[in-house]
Parts: structure tokens; sequence; C-alpha cells
């Protein structure tokens, strides 16, 4: 990865809890598998997201599909991190597993937390340059509380380099000796 990658143009556009909510929730992939998402908190730092079972994300045995249990997981250690940093930094998901620990039947759900400490730590961490790689775990519960499945992600964290000075830019900036053409 170098310093000139960008993370997309979404990451650039003030987006609320509420309308990023409302996005997730008609976005192919969430709407296909029955995955909602139920709440984001103010500050990004918590999201609570659940799953009914469906025709569309069952599997041959009539209980949730693994595919659809982890895409409810995936994507949401990276945002609240990213919204939690602010701008300037750089994250992106490193790792992620799953394991399931029984069938899930009817509604599942998961809530998402992101402690102040692991911000705060990504934000030293990262101080000097270097890149930090946390893992956050979420459980995956049904309507009894039980666990169905756990998921486990590493983030990659680091400050976005800053863009070097350009020779052009130097040379523009002292007046210019040319003579102009008549």
């Amino acid at each position: 990865m170098g310093g000139g990658e960008r993370q997309g143009y979404l990451r650039n556009v003030k987006v609320t809890p509420g309308l990023l909510r409302r996005g997730f929730n008609v976005w192919p992939p969430f709407l296909a598998a029955g995955i909602r998402v139920e709440r984001i908190a103010d500050d990004y730092r918590e999201v609570e997201v659940a799953m009914r079972l469906g025709l569309l994300n069952r599997n041959y045995f009539g209980t949730h599909f693994g595919g659809s249990l982890y895409a409810m997981a995936d994507p949401f250690f990276a945002l609240m991190m990213l919204h939690a940093l602010g701008r300037g930094y750089v994250v992106w998901d490193k790792a992620g597993s799953i394991r399931y620990r029984k069938p899930g039947r009817g509604t599942v759900r998961a809530r998402f937390r992101l402690p102040r400490a692991a911000v705060a730590l990504a934000r030293r961490a990262t101080r000097d340059g270097a890149a930090h790689e946390p893992t956050f775990r979420v459980d995956i519960v049904d309507a009894g509380g039980d666990v169905v499945a756990e998921v486990q992600k590493t983030l990659h964290i680091r400050r976005e380099a800053q863009p070097a000075a350009h020779p052009r830019a130097a040379r523009t900036a002292a007046p210019s000796r040319r003579r102009r053409r008549a």
C-alpha cells in the first residue's frame, strides 16, 4: 500500500449515522440477505445489526447460511474506527474469521462496540507513522441470547501519508524569468 492510495470517495462525504444506516439497508448485498442495520450511534462507536431467516439466506439444512452470518459482521469495525479517528487516517480490514457455535434459526443479532480506549490506542500507536493492527470480536446471537457465531476482525490502521512537495510546485512559486513573446 503506497502513500497515494485512496479509500474511495464516500469517505470524503459527510454522512450522518441515520443516512448511513438507511444506505446499508438498501445496499443490495444486505437487502438480499435480509440484513438490517437497526441502529448506528451518533458517535459511530456502537452499531446494532439483525438478520431474519428467509428464503435467500438459508442453507441446505434450513438454518442461516454461514456467508450471510459473516456478511452481517463484515464492514462495521472498520467503518466505526474510520469515523471515530476522523480525517488523516487509513483504515482497512486486514483479516477476518468466523467460528460457528450452533445453527442459527429465526432472527439473529450482533451488537458492535468500539471502546474509546481502542481509538486512543490507535492514535498513539500510529502517531509516528507506524501501522496498528488491532483485533475486535463480536458475537452473533439468537433470540434466546445463545451465541450462534463468533466473528473476529483485524484492522490495519495508519496515518494518511502526507503528499510530498512536487518539484514543479517549488519552481512555480518563484517568479518566472522567461521572456514573453510579442
